[in-house]
């Protein structure tokens, strides 16, 4: 049995075999890497095929992650991912990390996905913490993450190293007592 979140505009799944192409195609775009902590570049084939074989989960409870396929209603197509990871049974909490490819920027969607994981993270896998990073030069995620009712906890100062250079990550999280849809 697999997951599946439907939103008004997206389905959500895993990641399946068949995105290794589109997966590479939209992780392999320079503007998704500069600003995505997760995210190496180039993203090569061999990323995908690793990304698919590590991040693939079946319905089975523990798994430590949860990548999602956002998948655009109307022509199936592969725009983007939005994960929980690091889930931390013990202490009932995860990381949210999301991006969409540059052809869907800014239309919501990754405010509709991210908005349905959370949704999934507080009920389904009865989370109570969900935090977020972003750099600050990347402040379209940072209005994600407020429009979600996160709050900003603070700046870790230069935290990644992007590019050769170390960046400040901005620190964000939500309980589920605050999340609106929960």
């Amino acid at each position: 049995m697999v997951e599946l979140i439907s939103t008004e505009r997206l389905m959500l799944r895993p990641l399946l075999p068949e995105d290794a192409e589109p997966l590479q195609r939209l992780a392999g775009d320079w503007a998704i890497a500069d600003t995505t902590i997760s995210v190496p570049y180039s993203f090569t084939m061999e990323d995908a095929w690793r990304w698919i074989a590590t991040y693939s989960w079946p319905c089975e409870p523990d798994v430590p992650h949860r990548y999602f396929a956002n998948c655009f209603k109307p022509s199936g197509e592969l725009v983007g991912i939005t994960a929980l990871r690091d889930i931390d049974r013990d202490h009932a909490q995860a990381e949210l990390s999301f991006w969409v490819e540059r052809p869907f920027w800014g239309r919501g969607l990754a405010t509709e996905a991210a908005a349905a994981v959370l949704t999934h993270a507080f009920e389904v896998l009865e989370l109570n913490r969900v935090t977020a990073y972003h750099m600050p030069r990347n402040p379209a995620s940072g209005r994600v993450l407020t429009r979600l009712g996160f709050r900003q906890e603070g700046v870790l100062r230069q935290c990644v190293r992007k590019w050769g250079v170390f960046e400040n990550v901005a620190a964000y999280a939500v309980l589920r007592a605050e999340y609106p849809a929960a």
